[in-house]
């Protein structure tokens, strides 16, 4: 059996050796830098228009020793420029109560700032200063992002001013309790790093577009962060800009969530398993008007099944102030529909 051999000089060997040696990489290098690129250009553009915020608010419970002024209590958190004449969008949280805010640029001009509109169910404040050369942020659509897309927050941890992290969307669509104790539904988890003092800063993508507002963490978690979705942001900022305040309406009932007996859920042919058991009712409310009882089950609203308090909250809305709407109700063994007008929140 005859076989054939090739063989290779140590010159040739040594050609293809200083070739693959001196071949332009294009793998794992390159993907980097341009991720690298990415968070820069991003940063960079959206630099200009982030704000640290420090805020001065009348401390009702001073502990002995303490160095501050007489009930003085100061805090602080991010922001960020959305108009040319001064409209800056940032956290309730960091804003609400302050007896004085003082904003500092990126360029380090400061300029006392006041309180256009504060929302604190949607953790949401609009303030405004008078400076000049403003940059204004771009916005992005926040609908259009996807889980795993890159994003980047700045904001002003601890007091460090203009620190970028990076991370990716985690998952979007999530509900998160806001302080007033309203359901803020939209809101996008990210695991972008943030801490005290990045509230209010701009969550964007990687074309430097606004596309979220950092809000809040997980405290026992790692990398469990989450913004109030830009497009919620843009339609409660006109509203604070234009009144001041966000409408919402009331039915005027105080109320917690119960399971709903097997029975009644085959008689009535119900989709839900639980309803609103009404414990009490606000003198002159519509609750009163329409003949809503102690004891009632609300279980519908318009058409809309009603499980929980949550999803009655999410049917009161500014458009629904001086409306006639329908409301369905268990009462014992009885399901009524009774006509409600909802009047406009004093809260």
């Amino acid at each position: 059996m005859n076989e054939s051999f090739q063989w290779v000089s140590s010159e040739s060997f040594e050609q293809e050796a200083r070739q693959l040696t001196n071949a332009p990489s294009t793998g794992d290098e390159e993907l980097l830098d341009a991720y690298s690129q990415a968070v820069i250009g991003a940063a960079e553009k959206v630099s200009p228009s982030v704000v640290n915020i420090e805020v001065s608010q009348r401390a009702r419970n001073r502990r002995p020793g303490d160095p501050r002024l007489p009930g003085e209590h100061r805090g602080g958190g991010s922001g960020f420029i959305f108009t040319p004449d001064g409209f800056i969008l940032t956290n309730s949280h960091v804003v609400s109560g302050a007896n004085h805010i003082e904003v500092t640029l990126a360029d380090g001009y400061t300029a006392s700032a006041q309180v256009v509109g504060d929302d604190p169910d949607t953790d949401l404040a609009v303030i405004r200063i008078n400076a000049p050369n403003l940059v204004p942020v771009s916005f992005g659509d926040s609908s259009a992002i996807r889980a795993g897309q890159v994003v980047i927050a700045i904001g002003n941890p601890y007091g460090f001013q203009y620190t970028v992290t990076a991370g990716v969307v985690s998952a979007l669509g999530r509900s998160l309790r806001a302080r007033s104790g309203r359901l803020m539904d939209n809101i996008i988890q990210t695991d972008a790093a943030l801490n005290p003092g990045n509230s209010g800063g701009p969550l964007v993508n990687s074309r430097g577009e606004v596309i979220g507002v950092n809000t809040a963490t997980i405290a026992s978690a790692q990398g469990i962060c989450f913004a109030i979705a830009i497009n919620t942001a843009k339609h409660v900022a006109g509203h604070l800009i234009r009144e001041g305040r966000i409408r919402r309406s009331y039915i005027g009932v105080a109320g917690q969530v119960v399971p709903l007996h097997r029975r009644l859920i085959r008689h009535h042919s119900l989709s839900v398993e639980s309803g609103v058991l009404v414990l009490s009712i606000e003198d002159g409310s519509p609750a009163e008007r329409a003949g809503v009882r102690e004891g009632d089950v609300i279980i519908g609203y318009n058409n809309r099944a009603i499980a929980g308090i949550d999803d009655l909250h999410r049917q009161l809305t500014d458009g629904q102030v001086g409306r006639e709407a329908l409301l369905d109700v268990l009462r014992r063994n009885e399901r009524i529909t009774l006509k409600i007008v909802p009047a406009e929140s004093r809260s």
